[in-house]
């Protein structure tokens, strides 16, 4: 069993999954180093947000941004803090080192002056002076105050703040004065490389200062802030929050009078955008090309030659026609009104298709990544050698090519666990566990005793052979039996048969294990030739409902969006709380009980079922079946496409997966963090802080007290006393060069151990009004809302701004 959890005082920072997959994924806090950039371009894209001087950017207006929901806190460092409040504080509080379009933090001159390590023995000191002008919304000086109070309430040593993160406060060992109330001095206990990502965002002290203040008065509201814009107020009724432009804030005056974050799920945005109720969303893949499409389709007075009724061609419109006016009179009045129907639906499409072509679409690669996770709890991946054969199976640039190439982005399998393509440091560690290669992956499940042979029942005590010789021999004895006997034989498996199914069913039951009534799995692996499939054996049939609940933990961690941003994914395209995203994708991802699941890839990937040799791996009887669990919601349609491929990959092998859809809310709650599944797809969002905020995801599991594990955030359950030493040297190393050869050789470990196997970065699609500058797809960089607006007019006389 497993608990997945921190003990109070130690707690890292959350990093939300994105799991990606089918929920929105948060922005994560980033920061780093400045100097030094080692990081390729390779697989990288640019941001797309519609750069333009501020002397382009009209003067007032109202942008509606769309999030999933209203926050249910505004204190970003609780437990439930999500994206939505990421995105809202990052336009009214302090960031101290914002980030730039390669991931990299850059001190903030609205803000700080300067920020330096004077001192590094016999303690760190870090030395901060802040802008003269810098004040609160209230008039009162940023100063000293607020980052004592900040640093108390997140050191852990006060039990009575509930916070989710404090990370790198706890070797604060205190905060001073410097010379002038301009200058905050940092001393530290013990070193810490990851300075800079302190302090932002910056509470004032109205918030942090004490436990009720902190844990409640900031849910909802902020006593004071200090940006561009300051809160207006949330109306959870109308699903909005609201930002005015702050007449007090020092740096480049707000271009808009109003930002407003709107409540619109995923599902809802291509709706939203037709009817003109956002701005700025993002979207999946779909709506993006329904979007393209109707940039192109500008002007268009008719049916488009797209979408629903579309003309079917001359040949089909005469035939229509000919019923529809036929002497048959039903069937004219059939044809009658399929054409009545298809000119409606067309209309309507027409209609939809000129209300988004009000906006534009821009794309650009997420801060985030998709991996395969493997659970090395138990079962076949407790084996290391078989993690790694799993992982050489995979062809991570054909998965890469499927997810992103159809957008137009840099198809390239991402490298490294603690960096994407571009950042500082980024370097590809994959060669520690090896390339793709269907033979290396045979020979190490041959190694760990999963076998072809293996897979044969041998409960009769004969050794296992070929399964030609096994048949044979079978064909022989019944032969040598006379008739009524063989009929006995024949009524008595039966009843064995039926008897273990029952056992079976039994042992399921006793543990807890209930299949769901919406839940529905398929065997990548098995072929039912006897049955009315294809007579070729390339359909796979359903075999039996899904097992649930393998594993049970202790504790469930709250998720917290897991899935993409709603960028195109997946998380797919776009992998904590997760909700439906992104509709399209391939079919057959998962199929409901009851159903064919499509038939199995060849040739590329090894030949027909079974693999190469023709049949499924096993050991003393048993076939080597992994347990892929993946959501079942519409939008996760995209990542049960990628699940697809990898079980067919792994088939080519002659690795059986049985893929289970369970529900969205309880796919990472239940089933992730649990600990329930044998494989799953999720996300992870990049950092700056690869020593910080990745250990946890990394660590090696410990026992708990209750006798439990302790993951932490490791919901892999595959972990080195080594990789967690380097993390520990990396987080207290202040030579930035060496904290990354560090990080490099830690990620080098981590692809050895195979519990996480990298695929792609997620793209990010936003869908903004044509009208609208500065603001898009960001990328890895932190938006600067003061330069949002829509475009001024170039003509004389226009009117100043688009006002909504």
């Amino acid at each position: 069993m497993s608990h997945v959890g921190v003990p109070r005082g130690t707690a890292r920072k959350r990093r939300s999954l994105a799991l990606l997959t089918t929920g929105v994924l948060t922005l994560p806090v980033l920061a780093g180093c400045t100097s030094g950039d080692s990081g390729g371009a390779v697989g990288t894209a640019p941001q797309d947000v519609a750069v333009a001087g501020r002397n382009l950017v009209a003067e007032g207006g109202t942008v509606r941004w769309a999030i999933d929901a209203v926050p249910t806190t505004l204190n970003a460092f609780q437990a439930d803090a999500d994206g939505a409040t990421a995105r809202i504080t990052g336009a009214l509080l302090p960031h101290l080192f914002p980030l730039d379009d390669r991931g990299r933090p850059q001190l903030d001159p609205d803000y700080l002056e300067s920020a330096k390590v004077i001192e590094s023995e016999p303690r760190q000191v870090v030395l901060y002076r802040l802008n003269q002008q810098a004040v609160w919304s209230n008039g009162r000086e940023i100063g000293a105050p607020d980052f004592v109070a900040q640093w108390r309430a997140l050191s852990g040593k006060e039990s009575a703040f509930w916070t989710a993160r404090n990370a790198g406060y706890e070797r604060i060992e205190k905060i001073e004065r410097g010379a002038d109330d301009l200058e905050v001095r940092v001393t530290f206990a013990k070193p810490y490389a990851d300075w800079r990502s302190l302090f932002s965002p910056l509470y004032p002290k109205e918030v942090t200062g004490s436990p009720d203040a902190f844990n409640d008065g900031a849910r909802t509201t902020l006593k004071a802030t200090s940006g561009p814009f300051r809160l207006r107020g949330v109306d959870k009724a109308k699903g909005e929050v609201a930002l005015v432009r702050d007449p007090r804030w020092w740096g480049d005056r707000a271009k808009l009078d109003t930002l407003v974050f709107k409540a619109v799920g995923p599902q809802d945005r291509t709706g939203a955008l037709i009817g003109g109720k956002v701005d700025v969303a993002d979207v999946d893949a779909a709506t993006a090309r329904r979007i393209t499409r109707a940039v192109a389709d500008r002007g268009a007075a008719g049916p488009l030659a797209h979408g629903p009724g579309a003309p079917a061609g001359p040949a089909a419109a005469l035939r229509s026609w000919a019923v529809a006016h036929g002497s048959d009179p039903k069937a004219a009045a059939a044809a009658q009104a399929a054409r009545k129907r298809d000119r409606a639906a067309a209309e309507t499409y027409a209609t939809e298709q000129r209300g988004l072509g009000d906006y534009v679409v821009r794309k650009s690669l997420e801060p985030a990544y998709t991996q395969l996770a493997l659970n090395g709890e138990s079962g076949p991946l407790a084996d290391a050698r078989v993690r790694r054969a799993v992982a050489r199976a995979l062809n991570r640039q054909e998965i890469a090519d499927a997810v992103l190439a159809p957008l137009g982005l840099p198809a390239e399998p991402l490298g490294s666990h603690l960096a994407l393509a571009g950042q500082p440091g980024y370097e590809d560690g994959s060669g520690a566990l090896g390339d793709h290669d269907t033979e290396e992956a045979q020979a190490l499940l041959a190694d760990a005793g999963w076998t072809r042979e293996g897979a044969v029942d041998t409960s009769d005590g004969t050794k296992a052979g070929s399964e030609a010789d096994k048949k044979q021999k079978e064909g022989k004895e019944k032969k040598e039996q006379p008739a009524e006997k063989a009929g006995k034989t024949e009524k008595a498996e039966k009843a064995e048969k039926a008897e273990k199914a029952d056992a079976a069913e039994g042992k399921n039951a006793a543990a807890g294990r209930e299949p769901a009534a919406d839940d529905g799995l398929y065997i990548v692996g098995d072929d039912d030739k006897s049955g009315d499939g294809d007579p070729a054996g390339g359909v796979t049939h359903v075999l039996a409902p899904a097992p649930v609940a393998a594993f049970h933990s202790s504790a469930l961690l709250r998720q917290a969006g897991y899935l993409g941003r709603t960028g195109t994914s997946e998380d797919v395209p776009a992998g904590a709380a997760a909700r439906d995203r992104r509709p399209g994708g391939a079919t057959g991802a998962y199929a409901p009980a009851g159903t064919a699941a499509p038939a199995r890839a060849s040739g590329a990937h090894g030949g027909p079922s079974g693999g190469p040799h023709g049949g499924p791996l096993g050991k003393d009887g048993e076939p080597l079946t992994l347990r892929f669990v993946l959501p079942s919601g519409q939008g996760a349609e995209p990542l049960r496409a990628v699940g697809d491929r990898i079980a067919a990959m792994l088939d080519a092998i002659g690795v059986r997966t049985e893929i289970t859809k369970v529900s969205d809310d309880s796919y990472f709650r239940d089933h992730i963090a649990s600990g329930d599944y044998d494989l799953a797809l999720y996300s992870w969002p990049a950092t700056a802080y690869p020593a910080t905020d990745d250990r946890p995801i990394y660590a090696k599991p410990v026992p708990a007290t209750d006798g439990s594990l302790l993951v932490e955030q490791n919901y892999t359950r595959v972990g080195t006393d080594h990789i967690d030493q380097l993390f520990d040297r990396a987080v207290s190393e202040l030579d930035e060069g060496a904290a990354r050869d560090l990080m490099k050789q830690a990620d080098a470990r981590i692809w050895a151990a195979a519990g996480s196997i990298p695929l792609y970065q997620r793209p990010q699609l936003v869908a903004t009004d044509r009208e609208l500058l500065n603001v898009g797809a960001f990328g890895f960089g932190t938006p600067h809302y003061q330069n949002i607006g829509f475009k001024k007019p170039q003509a004389a006389g226009a009117p100043a701004g688009k006002k909504k």
